[in-house]
């Protein structure tokens, strides 16, 4: 008996568990007794002094107002204005008022997502303007083309030159003259059999 008394908790449960499927009866197990009251103890009886008269509480202050919430300014005793029998349209004019000294706006650089991530950097207009991106989103209207005034002292165009894609590339003129004889072909190996 003392295995089943050194039993878990889990144990017993399953135990009883298996008891009821197959339609035994369970025990019920007794009840733990609640713990036992300390004996009372006998004190001698000391002489009982006439109680001190309490004096009389003071009424509450009134509750502060509206008027009285707006009047106050960073300087001023706010915990009147945030007990728990204040209105709420009260205690938010009261902090209201307290939060509107200005060393509350101090940044302490622990916030790190207060940036404006969607202002762009600066970068000179110059260099935007030859960004291809600024032309594709037409950041910069480009003004109308000019002509260009032709200088006078340039040459008028041979008909030889008109032709040619670019002329300044041209090498030779069309009409001159190849190599002589036929055109080269593979040359022969003096040691191979034809």
């Amino acid at each position: 008996m003392a295995a089943r008394e050194d039993d878990g908790f889990l144990s017993r449960w399953s135990r009883r568990k298996a008891q009821v499927r197959q339609g035994a009866t369970v025990a019920e197990l007794p009840a733990v007794p609640p713990p036992a009251a300390a004996p009372p103890v006998m004190v001698a009886a000391a002489p009982v002094a006439a109680e001190p008269e309490v004096p009389a509480a003071e009424p509450a202050p009134p509750a502060p107002t509206l008027e009285e919430a707006r009047a106050l300014t960073p300087a001023s005793d706010f915990r009147r204005f945030v007990t728990p029998n204040v209105t709420p349209e009260v205690r938010n004019a009261a902090l209201k008022q307290l939060f509107t000294d200005p060393h509350f706006n101090v940044m302490d650089g622990l916030d790190i997502y207060i940036d404006d991530y969607g202002k762009p950097d600066p970068i000179p207009e110059a260099m935007l303007r030859l960004m291809t991106q600024s032309k594709a989103l037409d950041l910069f209207p480009e003004p109308p083309p000019t002509a260009a005034p032709v200088p006078p002292e340039a040459p008028a165009l041979t008909e030889a030159a008109a032709t040619d894609e670019d002329p300044d590339l041209r090498l030779q003129p069309h009409d001159a003259a190849g190599p002589d004889g036929a055109e080269p072909g593979p040359v022969q190996d003096p040691g191979r059999a034809p």
